[in-house]
C-alpha cells in the first residue's frame, strides 16, 4: 500500500525524497540467498534506479519532472559533514553508490538517534485506535530506520487485566517495506492510484501459535529485542513466519526480532528488516528499537482499553434508548439522538413514546446533567421508572412527582427534567405536564409554528415540589416537536434564541411543503439538526417528532351498558350496527363473538356501568372497561368447567389483545384486521 504524504510531513534538507511505506511482497521465485532477499528488481537495477539511490550530476542539472515524495516526519537531518565520515563523492554507505557533497548519511550520531525516536515516539503516539498505532510504527520505522517491518499481534488483543485462557497466536497484522519498483523516467516510485491498491500477499504465515517451551515463546519471555543471528531467534523465525516466509530475514545483523510487551503482558512482536545494500544494525539500534517497541506495545494497550470503552458506551446507550418507536394508533413518530461528541458517546438525555390505554400515547423527552456513564445509568433507571407508571395510567403530573421522589432516592444530587405528554387520538386534545424542560414547538398544518406555554415546573430531584399539568388542542395534521437544551443552547446562543431559532426553521420547512401537506417527519428531523453549525454543539441532544392524524369521529362508536345480563345481548347489536355503517360486514361474526365474551366476564363483577368503544383505524380495535381493577388471566379450562372459556376464544380469534389497568378499574381489548 503506497501513502500520500500530509501537508505537514515536509522534507527536511539534506534528506533524500524516498517512499516512506509500502508493503512486503514475495517475489514469484523465492530467493534462495538472504542477499537476494530484499534486494530491487533487475530492471530497476539495470536502468540505474536503485530505491535508496541518489541523482547525479546530469540528472540533478536536468529539470525535474516528477516531483519526489517528502520523507517521512521526524527523518532527522543526517550530518552534511560525512568528511570526517566519508569522503565527498565517495560511495554512500547505505546503497554502495557515489553520492553528492550535502546528501544524507547513515544514522550514526547519538544525537541523530534521539531525534528519531523522539519523531518516532510522536508519530505513534497520535494515534487513538489499534490500526493508527500499527500504522504510526510502520511510517516511522520505514524507511528511516528499516528497510522493511513485519508487525504481529496477539489474536485475540486482551483488554486491561484480562487473563488470556487460549494459547498464545500471533497474527501478522501489518507489513511495510520500502517499495522496490521505480519509475523507469524518473527513477522514483510511481504514485498510488486514487483508489486503494488491493491487499498485497503477506510474506510467511499469516498466523502462528506459539506453543509453550518454544525458541520463540523464550524470545518473546526474554522481551528484549535481538538479533536475528543468534540461536535463538535464528530458531524462533520458521515458527514466527512459517517454512516458506524464512528466507525473508537477510543473513547477518540485518534483522531485529522486538518482542511488544504491554502492561500485562507480551502482545506481540515486530520484525525490523534491512536490505544487503544498507549499513547493519548496530548495538544502539537494539535500544532503538526497544524503545519502539515499548512505545507501541503501551499504545495499543491503551488503544484495545478504549475500543473496549467506547463499546461499552455504546452499548450502554443503545439499550437505554428505545430501538425502535411503537405504532401507535393516530399518531406516527421519529426520532434523533446525538452524542456531545465522539470522546462521550454516552449521556443522559433519553425520549421515548408508550402505547396507553384508550388508543393514547404517552410521549417522553428528558435530560439528566451530565454525559457521563453515570448521567446514562440514571436515565436509564428514570425511563425504566417513567415506563412503569405510565403502565399505570397515572396523570402526567402524577408520574413527573413519583420521578421527582426516585431521583431523590437515587442521591441528593441527582437532576433532571423531563417534559411528559398524554395525546389522546380521539379527543384530538393532549394533556402536558413539564419539570424544568425546554417547552415544546407545535407545528399547524397552515405553517404556523408556536412555542407551546406550559408550566416551567422545578426539575426532577429538587423535591417538594408540585407539578402542574395543562390540556392543549392537537389538531391533526399537526406536528409536536419534543428536544432537550443541546438543540437550542450553546456556548454561541441561549436557550430562548435558540428556541426562536427553532420555531423560525419549522415554519420556514413548512413552507416549503405549501399550507395543506406538511412536511415528511424523517426529513423534518433531518431539517431541525442542520440548524446546529459547527462547534455549535456542546450537549447531546435527544429529538421526538410525534405528527398528529387522529382518529375521526365518524369511525368511532361508543356507549355504555348496565351491568345486567341483558348487557351482552346489547352490546352486540349495537357492534353490528357500527359495523354495518363502517361496510365491515364480513366481520359481524365474529366481533360479535368476542365483545359478548369480554362483557359477560365484565358485567359478572362489575357494579358500574361497562363501557365499550369500537375504533376503526387500519385495524377494528374493541375496548371494553369496567371498575373491577383485577385483569382477567388466560386459563385452560377443564372439561367439568362450566367458564373460563371465554379468553380462550378471543386469544384464538383476535389478532392481539390484552388487558391494563386504570385508576378506576381496567379496560380488556382486542383487535382484528379490517381488511
Amino acid at each position: 500500500m503506497t501513502e500520500h504524504p500530509t501537508s505537514f510531513e515536509r522534507p527536511l534538507p539534506g534528506t533524500d525524497p524516498v517512499e516512506t511505506h509500502g508493503a512486503l511482497r514475495r517475489s514469484p521465485v523465492p530467493p534462495r540467498t538472504s542477499e537476494d532477499a530484499l534486494a530491487p528488481r533487475a530492471g530497476a537495477a539495470s536502468a540505474g534506479a536503485h530505491e535508496h539511490s541518489q541523482p547525479g550530476p546530469r540528472q540533478a542539472a536536468e529539470p525535474d519532472t516528477h516531483r519526489p515524495r517528502p520523507a517521512a516526519e521526524g527523518v532527522p537531518v543526517q550530518p552534511g559533514a560525512g568528511a570526517a565520515d566519508q569522503p565527498a563523492g565517495g560511495p554512500e554507505r547505505r546503497t554502495g553508490r557515489a553520492f553528492g557533497p550535502g546528501r544524507p548519511t547513515p544514522m550514526r550520531r547519538d544525537g541523530d538517534r534521539l531525534r528519531f525516536v523522539g519523531a518516532a515516539t510522536r508519530r505513534i503516539a497520535r494515534g487513538m485506535d489499534l490500526d493508527e498505532i500499527v500504522m504510526g510504527l510502520c511510517r516511522a520505522t520505514v524507511p528511516t530506520f528499516a528497510d522493511a517491518i513485519l508487525v504481529y499481534l496477539r489474536e485475540p488483543l486482551p483488554v486491561g487485566d484480562e487473563r488470556p485462557t487460549g494459547p498464545l497466536v500471533l497474527r501478522l497484522r501489518r507489513t511495510d517495506r520500502i517499495p522496490a519498483e521505480r519509475d523507469a523516467e524518473t527513477g522514483f516510485a510511481a504514485a498510488a492510484p486514487p483508489e486503494p491498491a488491493p491487499e498485497l500477499e503477506p510474506v510467511g504465515a499469516e498466523l502462528c501459535e506459539v506453543r509453550p517451551g518454544s525458541a520463540l515463546a523464550e524470545v518473546l519471555r526474554g522481551v528484549r529485542p535481538v538479533f536475528t543471528d543468534s540461536a535463538p531467534a535464528r530458531a524462533a523465525l520458521p515458527e514466527l513466519l512459517g517454512e516458506e516466509g524464512d528466507f525473508v530475514v537477510p543473513d547477518g545483523r540485518r534483522a531485529i526480532l522486538a518482542p511488544l510487551r504491554g502492561r500485562r503482558r507480551v502482545i506481540g512482536a515486530a520484525l525490523f528488516l534491512r536490505g544487503p545494500e544498507r549499513v547493519p544494525f548496530d548495538g544502539d539500534d537494539l535500544l532503538v528499537a526497544a524503545q519502539l517497541a515499548t512505545h507501541s506495545a503501551l499504545g495499543i494497550d491503551k488503544a484495545v482499553l478504549y475500543g473496549r470503552e467506547a463499546y461499552i458506551a455504546d452499548e450502554l446507550q443503545r439499550t437505554m434508548l428505545p430501538e425502535n418507536l411503537p405504532r401507535c394508533t393516530g399518531v406516527r413518530l421519529a426520532s434523533r439522538y446525538l452524542p456531545a461528541a465522539e470522546t462521550a458517546r454516552v449521556g443522559g438525555d433519553w425520549y421515548d413514546a408508550i402505547p396507553l390505554p384508550g388508543s393514547r400515547v404517552a410521549l417522553v423527552v428528558g435530560d439528566v446533567m451530565g454525559h457521563s456513564m453515570t448521567s446514562a445509568a440514571i436515565m436509564g433507571q428514570l425511563r425504566t421508572t417513567a415506563q412503569t407508571l405510565a403502565g399505570l395510567d397515572l396523570p402526567p403530573q402524577e408520574v413527573l412527582h413519583h420521578l421527582d421522589e426516585q431521583a431523590q432516592r437515587l442521591g441528593s444530587d441527582r437532576m433532571a427534567t423531563c417534559l411528559y405528554i398524554v395525546y389522546d387520538p380521539v379527543a384530538h386534545r393532549m394533556t402536558v405536564a413539564n419539570a424544568g424542560h425546554p417547552p415544546p414547538v407545535l407545528l399547524h398544518l397552515g405553517g404556523r409554528a408556536e412555542v407551546l406555554r406550559v408550566p416551567a415546573g422545578a426539575p426532577i430531584g429538587v423535591g417538594g415540589v408540585d407539578f402542574e399539568a395543562v390540556e392543549v388542542d392537537a389538531p391533526a395534521g399537526a406536528t409536536l416537536l419534543l428536544y432537550t437544551d443541546g438543540l437550542v443552547e450553546s456556548r454561541l446562543r441561549d436557550v430562548w434564541t435558540g428556541i426562536e431559532q427553532l420555531r423560525e426553521r419549522l415554519a420556514a420547512t413548512a413552507q416549503l411543503t405549501g399550507p395543506d401537506h406538511p412536511p415528511p417527519l424523517e426529513a423534518l428531523c433531518d431539517e431541525v439538526l442542520d440548524m446546529l453549525g459547527p462547534g455549535d454543539r456542546d450537549d447531546d441532544i435527544a429529538l421526538l417528532a410525534a405528527r398528529f392524524d387522529g382518529i375521526a369521529p365518524s369511525d368511532v362508536a361508543y356507549w355504555t351498558v348496565d351491568p345486567e345480563e341483558r348487557a351482552p345481548g346489547t352490546a352486540r347489536r349495537m357492534a353490528r350496527g357500527a359495523l354495518a355503517r363502517w361496510g365491515l360486514e364480513e366481520l359481524s361474526d365474529s366481533v360479535e363473538l368476542l365483545v359478548s365474551e369480554v362483557v359477560t366476564n365484565a358485567v359478572r363483577y362489575a357494579s358500574r356501568p361497562v363501557t365499550v368503544r369500537l375504533l376503526r383505524t387500519d385495524v377494528l380495535r374493541c375496548e371494553v372497561g369496567d371498575d373491577v381493577p383485577q385483569l382477567p388471566r388466560l386459563r385452560q379450562a377443564r372439561a367439568t368447567d362450566e367458564g373460563g372459556r371465554g379468553l380462550v376464544l378471543v386469544n384464538r380469534l383476535a389478532r392481539r389483545w390484552g388487558a391494563t389497568r386504570l385508576s378506576t378499574g381496567k379496560v380488556v381489548w382486542f383487535e382484528l384486521n379490517s381488511g
